[in-house]
């Protein structure tokens, strides 16, 4: 049943306590705005692009964007389809699915995988890293033959996404030779999730796959999740779809109501667009560990939604929100007045994963106490995550009419994209990657690191943040050793800390970055690739890539004036982490 009306809106709360007499000034003067100019129902009731700007030329893109708000409707009549599908994949064999991917086209599936499992379906993995130990701890271990593989890219011309397909499908050519009775073409064991038209006949080898989901173009990456996206693989998963898009449906209703108290996505939206203003622009998520995977697909959803320049603005200079996702909680003393704190809690947890923090609703309760803000937004089951993914779509689009942006564009992504092509051009031709300018420092050089790490934390900017890029492959032993990293930082610098592993982040927090204020603080990680592997019908490898990703990132932020130091981790990450993390203590005690 479609809801209507407030007493019909999602069961699912959120709650802010705000102790800011200013700020509560604030918000209320932004809520009255809202409901005087009709925001809710201009924007997600009638899809009109004129809540965002007055300027034809933004009317005309957002208009093209807006897809997003249809989906939950439109899918609802495919689910039928997508069940089929995966009923087929698994009688006809199939024990596993990969889907290679970036940022928008995989953030949404590794939540779903991560959240839900694969009780009812088949096991689901996703490849988002060019480091060639990531590609090999992926698919090393699976049968190519019992294995479909999805590349999920909306241009049809992502990179990365484009290196993963060409190393399976030489894989599936290797082990098809002795296939016997089984199909005997790679085509057979991969689909595609992709745009139409131009995105589509991109893609190598389209028209010999087993299957393609063709999305409607009007929905940008970071706001798929609730198309063939997120679908495919929630299908394969197992997830029950209808459920999943019922409880989209109910919240995109509710957020269509005038009145902000009685509207999830519009409360929250104004939430972040007031305080960002107001200078608490780090939004800092403390999220149960059953849904700790929403953390990096709502990191990708706000940073490249927020970080940029006002639309019309003079000086180019950038604004933005940043979300802070997976620092442990810290003592009221350790944070400045920048932060604004959002606890996801899930009915029946027992709590966010130790790392986070003990007795953490306790501590936000003394946080607020101090006079941080708190919101508070209470799940009642995983499968309301169908809900939430349009609550924080809603949320970011709204808080970028507060912000004065149109919160549909990336402007600055392509930058770091073609520097790296630059790079990898020098690879094509046999020279050295990069120029001496280029070169990271090596931990094993313990003069020259203590050095760098001195003179760069007198770059923080006292509003600022800092942000540790590490492209080496994820492991559960690098999570730890960034966290104490990162907890290092921030409990000496007070300044909020964020870890991405590149290449991923940079089709997420990379626009933020570059468009955002100018207020990062960069500590670019990179290791050597013992074992690399290569990509086929290409000239480099993935170590080479990935490395030519990381120099081609670099330039970019110093292109912005933005400082940045590279650390080179070495043949062994871990042991460079545990090097590096002895050193930055020793400069941090004199900085």
């Amino acid at each position: 049943m479609t809801p209507t009306g407030p007493d019909s809106s999602p069961a699912i709360d959120l709650d802010l306590t705000l102790a800011d007499a200013g700020l509560q000034t604030a918000l209320t003067a932004a809520r009255d705005r809202a409901v005087k100019e009709s925001w809710a129902d201009r924007a997600i009731g009638r899809r009109d692009p004129s809540v965002w700007s007055d300027e034809d030329v933004v009317q005309r893109a957002v208009a093209t964007r807006l897809g997003w708000l249809e989906a939950p409707f439109h899918f609802a009549d495919e689910t039928g389809q997508l069940a089929a599908f995966a009923d087929a994949i698994k009688e006809q064999g199939f024990t596993s699915a990969v889907l290679g991917g970036m940022g928008g086209s995989s953030l949404a599936p590794a939540l779903l995988t991560e959240v839900f499992g694969a009780a009812a379906g088949i096991e689901v993995r996703v490849l988002d890293s060019t480091d060639p130990a990531a590609v090999a701890a992926t698919l090393d271990d699976l049968d190519p033959t019992a294995t479909l593989f999805i590349v999920s890219t909306k241009s049809g011309t992502t990179a990365e996404s484009l290196s993963f397909q060409a190393y399976q499908w030489a894989r599936l050519e290797e082990a098809l030779k002795d296939a016997g009775a089984r199909p005997t073409e790679p085509g057979e064991f991969m689909a595609a999730i992709t745009d139409p038209d131009k995105s589509l006949r991109s893609i190598p080898h389209h028209d010999q796959l087993r299957e393609v989901f063709l999305n409607a173009p009007d929905v940008g990456g970071r706001y798929s999740a609730l198309t063939y996206v997120g679908l495919v693989p929630g299908a394969l998963l197992g997830i029950d779809l209808d459920l999943l898009l019922e409880k989209a449906r109910a919240m995109i209703m509710a957020c269509g109501i005038s009145d902000p108290a009685h509207n999830p996505g519009l409360s929250l939206g104004l939430a972040m667009g007031v305080f960002a203003k107001a200078g608490r622009d780090k939004l800092t998520f403390v999220i149960d560990r059953e849904l700790a995977a929403f953390g990096p697909w709502v990191e990708q959803l706000i940073a490249e939604s927020t970080g940029k320049a006002p639309i019309g603005s003079a000086d180019g200079r950038g604004v933005g929100v940043v979300p802070v996702d997976g620092e442990p909680l810290g003592a009221v003393s350790t944070y400045q007045n920048d932060r604004v704190f959002v606890r996801i809690a899930l009915a029946g947890s027992v709590g966010p994963d130790p790392s986070i923090g003990s007795n953490v609703d306790a501590r936000l309760a003394e946080l607020a106490a101090a006079g941080h803000p708190v919101i508070r937004i209470a799940v009642g089951s995983k499968i309301e995550m169908g809900a939430e993914f349009v609550r924080w779509e809603v949320a970011t689009a709204l808080s970028g009419v507060v912000l004065g942006i149109d919160p549909f564009d990336q402007p600055n992504v392509e930058e770091a994209k073609t520097n790296t092509r630059a790079v990898i051009a020098r690879f094509e031709t046999g020279e050295a990657a990069g120029a001496d300018e280029d070169k990271p420092v090596d931990v094993a050089d313990a003069t020259a690191l203590a050095a760098a790490l001195k003179a760069h934390l007198a770059n923080l900017k006292a509003n600022g943040y800092a942000s540790i890029q590490a492209y080496v492959a994820q492991t559960p032993a690098r999570d730890t050793a960034l966290r104490a990293i990162r907890t290092l930082l921030r409990d000496r610098t007070h300044r909020a800390t964020t870890v991405g592993y590149g290449p991923r982040f940079l089709h997420s927090t990379g626009q933020l970055h570059k468009g955002g204020a100018p207020i990062g603080w960069f500590l670019q990680l990179v290791a050597e690739h013992p074992d690399d592997r290569d990509i086929p019908g290409k000239a480099y490898s993935f170590g080479q890539l990935i490395d030519a990703q990381a120099i081609g990132d670099a330039r970019t932020i110093e292109d912005h004036k933005l400082p940045i130091v590279r650390i080179d981790l070495g043949p062994d990450p871990d042991a460079g982490l545990a090097v590096l993390q002895k050193a930055l203590a020793a400069a941090l005690g004199e900085a």
